[in-house]
């Protein structure tokens, strides 16, 4: 007996995306003359994208999206596709959900050389290859495949960066009791491997902590977004991410990978946390030294690295990036004779000022500031998540915005730490699951990690932990020991 799947039913969004697309195809059937002069005439503006931008649809996406590609808009290159046919994406059986079943798919002839030659054709395409960017779920089965990408990479191409990020939920859907051990073994494997086979590694996540009993998840106080909400969630982190690495993605003051690695994997601190503004909150007109001075004792950021917040102004390096604010908003604009109001008010670049402020905030800290005018741009069909108080363009207005106005724009400023904060985290991480009697998850082990290897990563998750410990932490925990 066969068996036909009915297609998947695509949202209002693809639906438009497909109509749209097929609008630019049917052009194909112009002669190559006549092509060419309405590319001429038309420009850019004729682009699915930016066909997609001027109908200025707002998409009310949250009860329609199950998975990435029900709001993916752009067209993936074939060769930039792998399908793991071995198991499921969801359902009760089949499932990749421990890390050793992912480590072992690139024990598989046929699966690691259909990916060494993806990887090579597009190695092949690059005029100057930086380095690689890693981004894999670090809670499931993909933690173990992702590790073994890394591996690879590093093998193969010894002396280009491996940027690796590890993502996570804030909430499970499907979760039980010991899908949640599975997510806290699968994290400490992720951890220990991921960075050691990276130049850096940050955990990425809203969640309050990456124990199976966390804090409450993060917030900002100009986004209402649901945390239950994959689709939400992503799309913070997207706009955090697509700032953090802007140091090595511009042409102008740029940064290589390596230099960055090199600033901060000093002494085996490979592992790094991200903090984010998103929005960065200023008012309309107004400039960064009073939005700085505005926060007071507070810091301008959210963890985004589930691993609280540190506020002691201790740290061992970082890197701070500010896109969406310029010109003239860069600096102070007082009168001449005017008396600056703080110190950040005497500053003539935008540079400058950001300097000084981490100065302040972090006394003695070795870091580097990069400023980008362009703001980020959440476009369709980035879900409508920032408040009312947000205007069109990303900034705080008086006025409330109406909800039929959809943002265009924000400021976003984050930071990548080296932090002594990733002491208590990963301390926590290793009791948590040196509490356990591993013996008791078959399933987790017969996937293909062995007990002794799970061991041996919770010593080296241990010994990673000690990396982040300031001298200050050193003397007081040997006091602890010598009574």
């Amino acid at each position: 007996m066969t068996h036909e799947e009915e297609p998947a039913v695509k949202n209002v969004f693809l639906q438009d995306l497909e109509r749209l697309d097929g609008e630019v195809l049917a052009e194909g059937e112009f002669s190559q003359q006549q092509q060419q002069q309405r590319e001429q005439c038309r420009g850019a503006e004729g682009s699915v994208n930016a066909s997609v931008e001027r109908t200025q649809k707002l998409f009310s996406l949250e009860g329609s999206v199950r998975v990435w590609s029900d709001f993916l808009r752009i067209h993936l290159h074939p060769r930039s596709i792998s399908v793991i046919h071995q198991y499921n994406h969801d359902g009760e059986t089949n499932r990749m959900e421990a890390f050793g079943q992912g480590e072992a798919l690139l024990r598989e002839p046929l699966f690691l050389e259909e990916l060494e030659d993806r990887l090579h054709f597009f190695v092949e395409e690059c005029d100057y290859l930086q380095g690689f960017q890693v981004l894999c779920d670090l809670q499931d089965g993909f933690s173990g495949l992702g590790s073994g990408v890394t591996e690879l990479l590093h093998d193969e191409y010894r002396g280009r960066g491996v940027f690796t990020w590890g993502l996570g939920p804030i909430t499970h859907p499907d979760t039980s009791p010991v899908k949640d051990v599975f997510h806290l073994l699968n994290s400490v494997l992720g951890v220990v491997s991921l960075s050691n086979h990276s130049s850096l590694f940050c955990p990425l996540s809203l969640r309050g902590g990456l124990g199976r009993r966390p804090p409450p998840h993060i917030t900002f106080p100009h986004l209402q977004y649901d945390p239950s909400l994959w689709y939400h969630s992503s799309a913070v982190l997207a706009t955090a991410l697509d700032t953090l690495t802007l140091p090595y993605r511009t042409l102008k003051d740029s940064a290589t990978m390596g230099q960055l690695a090199d600033a901060f994997a000093v002494s085996g601190r490979k592992v790094v946390t991200a903090s984010g503004a998103v929005p960065f909150p200023m008012m309309l007109g107004d400039c960064l030294p009073n939005a700085l001075a505005g926060f007071g004792e507070a810091l301008p950021w959210k963890p985004l690295s589930a691993c609280g917040e540190q506020s002691d102004g201790r740290c061992f390096a970082q890197s701070v990036s500010l896109r969406g604010v310029e010109g003239q908003s860069l600096v102070s604009q007082l009168a001449p004779g005017t008396q600056p109001p703080s110190p950040l008010h005497c500053y003539g670049s935008g540079e400058d000022v950001l300097t000084a402020y981490l100065q302040e905030r972090y006394p003695g800290t070795p870091s580097m500031v990069h400023l980008v005018q362009s703001p980020c741009k959440p476009m369709t069909p980035f879900p409508q998540i920032f408040t009312p108080a947000l205007g069109k363009h990303g900034f705080l207005e008086s006025i409330p915005r109406p909800a039929s106005t959809p943002v265009d724009s924000v400021p976003v400023l984050t930071c990548l730490q080296s932090s002594p904060l990733l002491h208590r985290c990963l301390s926590e991480l290793h009791s948590e699951v040196s509490a356990l009697d591993l013996r008791r998850f078959c399933s987790f082990l017969s996937a293909g990690t062995e007990l002794d290897d799970l061991r041996e990563a919770l010593q080296d998750l241990k010994a990673l932990a000690q990396h982040y410990k300031m001298n200050s932490d050193l003397d007081a925990s040997s006091e602890e020991e010598s009574d």
